[in-house]
This record gives C-alpha cells, structure tokens and sequence, in this order.
C-alpha cells in the first residue's frame, strides 16, 4: 500500500465516521413514534398516578448537565397545561428502570397518554415547540388553536 492509498483509505474512514455522527446527533432530539405495545404503571415509577391527558416522563440522573433545563422546561409546560403531569425519575439509584426503559442518555423523555401508553420518544434535549406538538397530537387537540 502506498501512502496515497493509505491517506485515501484514512480521508475515506474520517468521511464515514463524521457522516454517522452528524446523522445521530440530527436523530437525537427529534421526537420518535413508538408502537404502543406497554403500559406504564405509575406505582413502578413512584407516582400516585398519572395525567389526566398526558405525562411527560423525564429521566435524569445527577451528573447530568442539560437535565435541570429539560426539567424546567418540562414542568413549564405541564404547569400551563390542565390534565397534564410532569414526572422526573433519577436514574441514578434506579438501573432496573434505566434498562427497562432502553434508556443510554439523560436526559430522555417520554410522553405517555392517558392511559399510561408511551406515545412518543425524546433522547436528550427536546425543543418546547417538539414537546407541545407531540402533546397536542397525543391529546387529540388541534395544533393550530
């Protein structure tokens, strides 16, 4: 192999490697639809129940930097909307609930229906404007009101 070669195998390997890192960094804050296949009880999670139209599930844990924020956000949001409920779980004493749940990264959000089905899927710092879109359509209420 000449260094031609190896200089074109290494530009081709760099080329790869930041296309794969800037598609997951574009996948990561976008909201993912899930197949509503389990129901969240609220007893696992500590809560007394959850929201009357919707829960935002946030899970944080204590050395997470952008969790305070998601937090604030969250609970903004739930605040100003009636039937809605904010739930923060630290994962940090919590594993089993970490690998139930698939969750790699803090923060992570969830938002679940009435029924406690998980509709939606945030990994990492979801936008406001995200957030009340996807509650709107979880909620049934009409985007544009």
């Amino acid at each position: 192999m000449t260094l031609l070669d190896a200089i074109l195998v290494l530009a081709a390997l760099l080329a790869v490697t930041v296309g794969v890192g800037l598609f997951m960094r574009w996948q990561q804050n976008r909201p993912r639809h899930l197949d509503p296949s389990e129901v969240v009880e609220p007893e696992r999670l500590g809560a007394d129940a959850l929201g009357e139209h919707a829960t935002l599930l946030q899970f944080s844990t204590e050395m997470c930097s952008r969790c305070s924020g998601v937090h604030r956000t969250l609970g903004a949001i739930a605040e100003e909307r009636a039937g809605v409920l904010h739930l923060d779980i630290d994962l940090t004493h919590r594993p089993d609930i970490a690998k139930h749940f698939h969750v790699l990264q803090t923060p992570t959000t969830l938002i679940l229906d009435r029924d406690g089905v998980i509709q939606t899927r945030f990994g990492g710092t979801p936008s406001r404007s995200a957030v009340e879109l996807e509650l709107d359509r979880v909620s049934g209420r009409d985007a544009h009101v």
